[in-house]
C-alpha cells in the first residue's frame, strides 16, 4: 500500500523529514520524536491551524478507504501500513482525550554502525567485539529494554554480520527489521503474520520447513514464544526481543506469556537449554540534556550439573564476573579464544 503526499497533508513536512521517527496526535498536541530519541512538541499555532476536527476526519476516512475497513465506536482501532510507514488511529471513544494518531517511520536503514556506537558511547569496544563474536558463534539472542530503547535497531545492526549464505527467516506484523533491504546480498525470507491467516505460531512452524539457519522473530510477546524456543532447540539460531527492564527477569517473562502452567513448568530448562544470551539497552539524559541509549546488561543462560544459571558479564554498563566454561567452550569452537577480541574483519571476509 502507498500513501503519498496528498494523503497526510500538513503532516507530511514531519513525514519526509530525515529526523523525525515519529509522529504523535494525541487529540490537542502533535509530539515528534527524533533519530537521537528527543520527543518535542510541535508548535501550538501549527496545530491550532491545521489540525482541525475536518483535517482530523479527512485523514481518517482516506486511511479507512485505502484499507477498505470501517472505523466507528464498533470498530475503534484503525491500522495501516506503508513500505516505510505504520499508521494507528484511535476512535475518541475509546481515546477520551479526542482522536488519536500515531505515525511511526519503519524506513530500510541501519542506524548504529561500529563506529557510531563507540562513538556515541552506545558501548565499549570490548562489549562491541563481544557481541559481534557471539553472532558468529552463532549464539541465540534475546534484546529486552522498555519501548522505545532501540531493541530492534540493535537487533538490525547485529544480524548485519550474519553471512550471506545463511538464510535468514524474519517473522513479523509490522515490517521493521527490514533484513532484505539492509542485507540485499544475504538468503533471506520476510514472513508479514496476522491474527486471522497466518500467525506467529503458523509462521514459526512453516519457517522450519524452509531451512533456516537463523529465525528472527521482532517481539516475543505471547504464547508464540514456546514455538520459538522448539526452532531454535533443533539448531536454528534466532534473535528477538521483549520488554522486560532486567535481563535476569527474561525467563519469568518468557514463562509469563504462556497459555497454561503446564507449558510454563516443562518449558522453564528449555529456556535455559535455548536463549543463550540477554542483553538489556537503556536510554538515559547526559548532564548536557541529550538523550543516548547503551547498552547496560549482558548475561548468559546456561545449564550446569542440571541447575539452571545465569551469568551476568556486563552490568550497569561495566564488565564485571568471569564467563561461563560451556560458554568459552562454545566460542573456541569457531576459534575465538579471546570474547573481546575479533579474530577477523567478518564483512570483509564475506564480502
Amino acid at each position: 500500500m502507498e500513501l503519498g503526499k496528498t494523503y497526510f497533508g500538513p503532516l507530511w513536512r514531519f513525514v519526509e523529514a530525515e529526523d523525525v521517527t515519529d509522529i504523535d496526535y494525541n487529540g490537542k498536541e502533535i509530539w515528534l520524536t527524533n533519530i537521537f530519541n528527543e520527543r518535542y512538541r510541535a508548535k501550538d499555532s501549527f496545530v491550532k491551524q491545521y489540525m482541525t476536527p475536518a483535517f482530523v476526519e479527512q485523514f481518517t476516512n482516506r486511511i479507512a478507504n485505502v484499507i477498505s475497513q470501517q472505523f466507528n465506536k464498533r470498530n475503534p482501532v484503525l491500522e495501516a501500513e506503508t513500505p516505510e510507514l505504520r499508521v494507528t488511529i484511535l476512535h475518541e471513544s475509546v481515546a477520551r482525550t479526542g482522536r488519536t494518531i500515531s505515525i511511526r517511520k519503519t524506513p530500510p536503514v541501519v542506524r548504529i554502525t561500529e563506529e557510531s556506537a563507540l562513538r556515541n558511547h552506545y558501548c565499549s569496544k570490548e562489549v562491541l567485539n563481544l557481541l559481534l563474536n557471539l553472532v558468529q558463534a552463532k549464539f541465540n539472542m534475546v534484546f529486552c529494554g522498555m519501548p522505545g530503547v532501540g531493541k530492534t535497531e540493535c537487533v538490525k545492526f547485529l544480524s548485519g554480520f550474519i553471512p550471506p549464505e545463511e538464510r535468514v527467516i524474519t517473522i513479523e506484523d509490522t515490517l521493521e527489521i527490514r533484513f532484505s533491504k539492509t542485507n540485499p546480498q544475504n538468503d533471506c525470507v520476510e514472513m508479514k503474520v496476522s491474527e486471522d491467516t497466518f500467525t506467529y505460531a503458523n509462521a514459526i512452524k512453516s519457517s522450519l520447513r524452509l531451512n533456516p539457519k537463523w529465525i528472527m522473530l521482532s517481539e516475543s510477546r505471547g504464547a508464540e514464544v514456546k514455538y520459538l524456543l522448539e526452532s531454535w532447540s533443533t539448531g536454528v539460531c534466532g534473535m528477538t526481543t521483549l520488554h522486560t527492564d532486567d535481563v535476569r527477569n527474561i525467563p519469568d517473562r518468557i514463562l509469563s506469556m504462556l497459555e497454561n502452567r503446564v507449558d510454563a513448568d516443562r518449558l522453564e530448562n528449555d529456556i535455559y537449554e535455548s536463549v543463550d544470551v540477554g542483553i538489556l539497552i537503556r536510554k538515559k539524559k547526559s548532564t548536557r540534556g541529550e538523550v543516548y541509549r547503551y547498552i547496560d546488561q549482558i548475561s548468559f543462560f546456561y545449564r550446569e550439573n542440571s541447575e539452571n544459571k545465569i551469568s551476568m558479564i556486563l552490568n550497569h554498563g561495566e564488565l564485571t564476573g568471569e564467563f561461563p566454561a560451556a560458554v568459552l567452550d562454545r566460542l573456541s569452537l569457531h576459534g575465538i579464544t579471546d570474547p573481546f577480541e575479533r579474530i577477523r574483519e567478518e564483512k570483509e571476509a564475506w564480502a
